[in-house]
């Protein structure tokens, strides 16, 4: 038995970005993706745990929720804080 699927251009997505995200509160951001999906992600825990005050210093809600969309990801004040795409997507960031 062969199981073929076939091929939907309009299903292929080569580059899992970024579309949209909205701030919630703390250090909470829902994220939208190109692929229809989204996640809720909360960064305390992470920015919590970072020992290096560049990081940590994304506690203050007011810093935090300045971040921007940039080339299909979340960047904060020119890349000072930037996650890889696939734990964003995951909903899973360490």
């Amino acid at each position: 038995m062969k199981i073929v699927k076939e091929y939907n251009e309009a299903e292929a997505i080569d580059v899992i970005e970024i579309t949209r995200a909205n701030y919630i509160t703390g250090n909470i951001i829902e994220v939208f993706f190109n692929d229809g999906s989204n996640q809720v992600i909360d960064f305390r825990p992470f920015l919590s745990n970072a020992l290096h005050p560049s990081i940590s210093k994304y506690l203050d809600a007011d810093l935090f929720n300045q971040f921007e969309i940039v080339n299909g990801n979340l960047n904060w004040n020119d890349y000072d804080l930037i996650f890889p795409i696939h734990t964003l997507h995951e909903g899973k960031i360490m």
